[in-house]
């Protein structure tokens, strides 16, 4: 058997980005076991949102948090309700402010993750 490579490994910091976007020495492990389970509960929180990505930045004791969707309509809710319930739901779990971005995807054929 061959060595098999990750695919994504090979393309990060040239075609693709990473999705967590911070820096952190000491508190490394915490902020990373944070960024997952926020991802997990957002996933399992919008499940019939469409999610492709969630990419999380941490600028200076603060959270920004692009969603990328299929399905703006639904992650956001009528009149912005649910994404303001969304926001204050997730800062209470990371502790710090958070600001949250919804991005459509205009051609979901195209996204792998959601096809």
């Amino acid at each position: 058997m061959g060595q098999k490579t990750n695919p994504i490994g090979l393309r990060l910091g040239i075609v693709k980005n990473w999705s967590s976007r911070w820096y952190g020495k000491a508190d490394f492990k915490d902020k990373l076991l944070e960024d997952i389970r926020v991802r997990q509960f957002i996933r399992e929180r919008l499940s019939g949102g469409a999610i492709s990505d969630i990419i999380i930045e941490r600028p200076a004791r603060s959270a920004r948090i692009t969603i990328h969707t299929a399905r703006p309509g639904v992650v956001i809710g009528k009149k912005g309700e649910d994404i303001d319930k969304l926001r204050r739901e997730v800062q209470g779990r990371m502790g710090v402010p958070v600001h949250i971005n919804v991005e459509e995807i205009r051609k979901p054929e195209l996204d792998a993750q959601l096809v």
